[in-house]
């Protein structure tokens, strides 16, 4: 079965947000796991619904695995609310949807999250260090935000016309 594609900044699909979802199905099971293999294969750590072109509020993260044959334990994260952020940290970030690019990013060092899984159960959960960075990452991309709106306009500004000039040339 072929990937699914992820999209690339400055495709418009990554600013819409995400609705809520009603019922775990069979179909959003699949998208779960379609969107696990894709975060494994790129490879990366997160990956939001948003930037595989579906606007339903879920995704999935991995903090743990990595290529040297760390187990794989994803977290499907369905209908997320971030119930308390504390402190700051400030982490270089890269994303999937963001190609080529990272950069130091300001986020709240630990979040309390609550979230249904795949199952149906409601979770709440406390995090810190890059598992609170990845939850409030790939949460933004529920709400069309992407890391890069969150840093200088100066640096945000090179990477954009960086992109139109790789688009430009792609296109020659």
């Amino acid at each position: 079965m072929a990937l699914r594609e992820v999209l690339q900044f400055p495709d418009p699909r990554l600013r819409r947000v995400s609705e809520p979802i009603d019922t775990i199905t069979d179909e959003l099971r699949e998208l779960a796991r379609d969107m696990c293999d894709v975060m494994y294969d790129e490879p990366g750590i997160g990956l939001a619904a948003t930037q595989v072109g579906v606007a339903v509020r879920m995704f999935v993260i991995d903090t743990e695995w990595s290529e040297e044959g760390m187990e794989r334990n994803a977290s499907v994260i369905i209908n997320p609310e971030i119930l308390h952020k504390d402190g700051k940290i400030i982490w270089e970030e890269g994303c999937l949807s963001v190609p080529d690019y990272t950069a130091e990013v300001e986020r709240a060092a630990q979040v309390t999250i609550r979230f249904t899984d795949l199952d149906g159960k409601e979770i709440t959960e406390e995090a810190e260090g890059l598992r609170a960075i990845c939850l409030q990452h790939e949460y933004d991309h529920l709400d069309g935000i992407l890391f890069i709106d969150r840093i200088s306009r100066l640096k945000r500004s090179l990477y954009v016309k960086k992109r139109k000039k790789q688009q430009s040339s792609e296109q020659e």
